[in-house]
């Protein structure tokens, strides 16, 4: 493992993080490099082998990490990915279609062809206990991080005016003793439960305001034992489409393991027992994908997970927020999961507050608040266009959005017939580029030319009478 690169002037003695998820451990890295001492408060007793923790009920949900995600942690961990390739996780390059079954919208990406231009996109799977079990080990072997689990954090101590954060005072769950932690920097990494907003109305701050849409999301998971050879595609998944407010997903982890899982937007709820569930997507969900899930081997019970809306906490419109307090990750933003962008979006809002410790801790909440709102501006705006692209989801529609969703239909109409769209389009989804480069003149025409083919083909075939209609 890389030593730790200690800054030639450290911005203080101790920084506590609240939460030991993926965000917390991601800022946890960045922060050794800035403070002496960094300690993780964790509600739940850190597990010793990759299982699901009630802290994190993710942990027994779906999860594709994305491309840039990927890259971030190996730029984080050096060696981590192939760590984790060696360690059985499956991996390929997504510009390989025969790999993937990706539907989005209603349209197939990719038409089971394979792109050899550009750089690879290089694509790992591992569930997320094992991703943040094997990230957490990284983290634990820094020498001046700490981990404090098994502890509540029950306040946040400040300044006689209030105007900084002195320290966070944390309960040992087993015995209810409190221990007060002094720290020059406290970053709350707890999730979308974060207690933070009640913690500045406590100190007379107010709350952030929110931006918010309801999607009423809920997943019915379950991890099985696939039989080798049962599956040619890492992943499969089939994503709600106008209509048809209902997903699949089937995503192969390590071991020969895989989780599928069945998803309902708009209240819509997929049953509990593997029948029904089968039921549930069979009329869009290729047979031999639901052979596969039958004659595996069920590796526990089924879970449902509910997440009601994409909401993100403003804290860049805040008047003014103490020194000494940030948030990071679903804390800030948590997005509908299905797109699967909440390690990613967390890992950049890692890279982000590494950039502005680099310029030291002045007005360090304001800079680090503005710097990840324009993060996760971006992907809130695509998350969002792509919710409100189902009339079943309520919500306004703004001529912006409108425009948006009107050009991606017809960017994934292309990107059906076009191998070269379709990876574009995934480069965006992984979120290597941003989305306005779909409009470069290249796609655009790429965009343009198939859309044609396409619509001289469909054409041909309604001028051409059927074989029964001949026969009449």
């Amino acid at each position: 493992m890389r030593s730790r690169k200690v800054t030639s002037q450290m911005l203080g003695d101790h920084a506590v993080v609240l939460g030991a998820g993926m965000g917390g451990l991601m800022a946890s890295r960045v922060l050794a490099d800035f403070y002496r001492h960094v300690t993780v408060v964790e509600r739940d007793v850190l597990p010793t082998e990759p299982v699901a923790r009630r802290g994190v009920p993710q942990g027994k949900m779906v999860q594709a990490l994305q491309a840039r995600g990927a890259d971030i942690l190996d730029e984080l961990f050096p060696g981590l990915v192939d760590h984790l390739v060696a360690e059985s996780v499956p991996a390929w390059d997504l510009r390989d279609f025969t790999k993937a079954l990706a539907s989005v919208g209603g349209h197939r990406l990719g038409g089971g062809l394979k792109s050899t231009k550009g750089q690879p996109m290089r694509a790992i799977l591992p569930s997320r206990p094992f991703l943040e079990w094997t990230v957490c080990g990284r983290v634990g072997a820094i020498p001046n991080v700490t981990f404090l689990d098994g502890h509540d954090v029950a306040g946040l101590d400040a300044s006689t005016d209030r105007s900084r954060v002195t320290g966070v005072r944390v309960v040992k769950r087993d015995t209810g003793i409190v221990t007060p932690l002094d720290a020059d920097l406290v970053v709350d990494a707890s999730g979308r439960g974060s207690r933070t907003p009640t913690f500045l109305e406590e100190l007379g701050y107010g709350r952030p305001p929110e931006d918010e849409l309801m999607v009423h999301l809920t997943y019915a998971c379950q991890l099985f034992q696939v039989a080798p050879g049962a599956l040619e595609a890492h992943m499969n998944a089939i994503f709600p489409e106008p209509g048809r407010p209902r997903g699949f997903l089937l995503i192969r982890y390590e071991n020969g393991t895989a989780m599928f899982a069945a998803a309902g937007m708009a209240g819509v709820v997929p049953p509990k027992s593997l029948e029904d569930r089968l039921e549930f997507v069979a009329d869009f969900t290729p047979p031999h994908v639901l052979d596969a899930i039958r004659t595996a081997e069920p590796l526990g019970e089924v879970s449902q997970y509910r997440t009601p809306s994409n909401r993100w906490r403003r804290f860049d419109k805040m008047g003014r927020t103490p020194d000494g307090l940030l948030a990071l990750g679903d804390a800030i933003c948590s997005f509908n999961p299905i797109y699967g962008q909440g390690v990613t979006v967390a890992a950049l809002e890692a890279l982000d507050l590494r950039d502005c410790l680099h310029r030291g801790n002045r007005n360090l909440p304001r800079r680090f608040f503005r710097a990840s709102a324009k993060t996760v501006r971006e992907a809130w705006r695509t998350t969002i266009a792509a919710d409100l692209s189902l009339p079943e989801i309520e919500g306004p529609r703004p001529l912006s959005v409108r425009i948006t969703n009107a050009f991606m239909e017809s960017a994934l109409t292309a990107a059906e017939r076009d191998v070269e769209c379709a990876v574009q389009f995934l480069r965006i989804v992984q979120m290597l580029d941003g989305p306005a480069s779909m409009l470069r003149p290249g796609f655009i025409f790429r965009a343009i030319r198939a859309n044609i083919v396409r619509s001289r083909a469909e054409s041909r075939s309604a001028a051409t009478p059927s074989a029964a209609a001949q026969v009449t």
